[in-house]
């Protein structure tokens, strides 16, 4: 087993550089951590270059009962745990795992989520989690989302991007392929000629559009759903989280 005991080791250096987006788009690999995480992705059999772990990490892994790549483990010093982590409280323990990024994907089925360049990297995992719970088939992510593998929407998936099918793409794209496909587009804004969610029965196929948090589903995009909905609010807040307004509609229609 190889064993980093400096945070100057060139490895150590390099892969703490993932914690940045321009790192993970180079090297085609992001870090994920802690043992809910590392465990997910052994279940689901991704591709990884390397498990890290401290001594008493290495422990609680080999009781996990999950086959790993012994050869692919290293074990490091508390100080390069330290180095590593993005949390306060870290578990000790780190994933190299391959980025997935389709070059083409068919969308001939399901129910999906759009998030029409979301900022806020707990609510793009939050919604993401939502929609694994509820069943849904993936989320498809705009190119001005916030990185899918930044570490706060990590933390926020707790794992579900390995459930489930995320894709980055251009929206007006991804909408014209599922209208081909005959899914139902439906947008999410507070608009006059917008109905209300009950109004919508649940269907067995349906692509939702969340948008921004500040500035809603934009225009040009609105314009390409087949319908507007909205969700009545009873009190006087202005608005609901983009978030919490996903899960009430992604629920709805599950």
């Amino acid at each position: 087993m190889q064993e980093r005991t400096s945070v100057n080791n060139p490895q150590i250096k390099a892969i703490g550089k993932l914690q940045q987006k321009k790192y993970r788009e180079e090297s085609g690999y992001y870090l994920i951590e802690g043992f809910h995480l590392v465990e997910e992705a052994l279940k689901a059999s991704v591709k990884y270059r390397e498990i890290l772990a401290t001594e008493a990490a290495l422990s609680r892994l080999a009781q996990l009962g999950l086959a790993y790549d012994e050869g692919k483990l290293i074990k490091i010093s508390q100080s390069v745990a330290s180095h590593l982590s993005s949390t306060k409280n870290s578990q000790d323990i780190f994933m190299t795992v391959k980025i997935n990024r389709p070059k083409h994907f068919a969308f001939s089925y399901g129910k999906w989520v759009l998030l029409d360049d979301l900022a806020d990297p707990g609510n793009v995992g939050t919604i993401i989690r939502t929609a694994d719970a509820a069943g849904f088939d993936g989320v498809i992510l705009s190119n001005k989302t916030v990185d899918l593998y930044n570490p706060k929407v990590q933390r926020s998936m707790q794992g579900s991007q390995f459930h489930l099918n995320l894709i980055k793409a251009d929206l007006p794209d991804a909408i014209a392929s599922l209208k081909a496909a005959d899914i139902p587009v439906y947008a999410s804004l507070l608009d006059p000629a917008a109905k209300q969610l009950g109004d919508f029965a649940p269907v067995a196929q349906v692509a939702l559009i969340i948008g921004n948090e500040a500035h809603g589903v934009s225009p040009e995009i609105a314009a390409l759903a087949d319908e507007k909905l909205y969700i009545p609010i009873k009190g006087r807040a202005e608005s609901l989280n983009a978030a919490v307004a996903a899960g009430i509609m992604i629920y709805h229609f599950s």
